[in-house]
This record gives C-alpha cells, structure tokens and sequence, in this order.
C-alpha cells in the first residue's frame, strides 16, 4: 500500500450530465479511498454519498443539460479524503431537512433526502453557492483514528 504524505494530493474529474456518469466518479473515489486503507462498509458509504451529491448536480443543479459538466475533485489527504462537487446551477435555496415521521405518515416531501442521506454518510458536509453561478458540496470523508493498546504505547 502506498504511503500518503502529508502533502494533499488531487485528482479533478468532469462528467457529463447524463445520469449513469455518476458512476464514473464512484470508481475512482472508491479506489482513492481503497488505497488509503478505509474498510469496505466506510468505501460504500463514500460511493453512496459520491453519487448522490453527482445525481444532485446532474437532475438540479444542471437542469440534465448534457453539454454542462460536473466536476468532481478528490483531495487526498494524512488523514482525510474531501470531495468537492461542482455544478452550474442556480443554486438549492434553503436545504430544510426532511422529517421521517412526515415519510411514515404518508406526507412525504419529495425534497431534501439526497442531502439528508449524504450528511448521515459523511463525517463532514458543506453545501455552498460558487461566486459566479452553480453549487459546491464539500464531503469530508475521516480515516479512522488507530487503536492503542497499553501495552502498545
């Protein structure tokens, strides 16, 4: 396995907004996160998260207008994967989380669960409008903290 300096490393993507391209951006964060030693259960979060922030960007942000890209940017990090990805919509608006009871009472909200799936998947989410036009979500991904033992220390 490769050792990961404390140098940030990155790797920049751009995907069409066509839906299925998702899982372009899938592979190779979930190779990045193979690489720098996370565990199976945590690389399938990423995977899931990865792809509900790029279908975000596919179906909202860029309206599924196949000529407007997503980029998609992986920092790799000591201890820490960030992924950023970028849209050229016109924003979100206000994010208001969805209520499972309303789900369970039938008054469900048709919005707001991807960013509430993406936000339990992550140990760390941001979801804000670029200066010119279009969004960024920045999902933070922690390398688990090693487990000493005393007689380790």
């Amino acid at each position: 396995m490769n050792t990961i300096t404390n140098e940030a490393k990155k790797i920049e993507l751009h995907i069409p907004s066509i839906l299925g391209y998702e899982k372009v951006a899938m592979a190779c964060v979930a190779s990045v996160a193979k690489n720098m030693g996370f565990n199976n259960a945590r690389i399938e979060d990423l995977k899931s998260a990865v792809a509900e922030a790029c279908i975000n960007a596919i179906v909202h942000g860029n309206k599924m207008d196949s000529g407007s890209k997503v980029g998609i940017v992986v920092m790799i990090g000591s201890l820490s994967l960030e992924v950023y990805v970028t849209d050229d919509g016109q924003g979100f608006g206000e994010i208001i989380m969805p209520e499972i009871e309303e789900q369970v009472e039938g008054k469900n909200r048709d919005r707001g669960w991807g960013i509430f799936l993406i936000r339990n998947l992550v140990d760390e989410i941001k979801v804000e409008k670029k200066p010119n036009d279009g969004n960024v979500v920045k999902m933070v991904f922690r390398l688990p903290k090693k487990t000493f033992f005393m007689n380790e220390v």
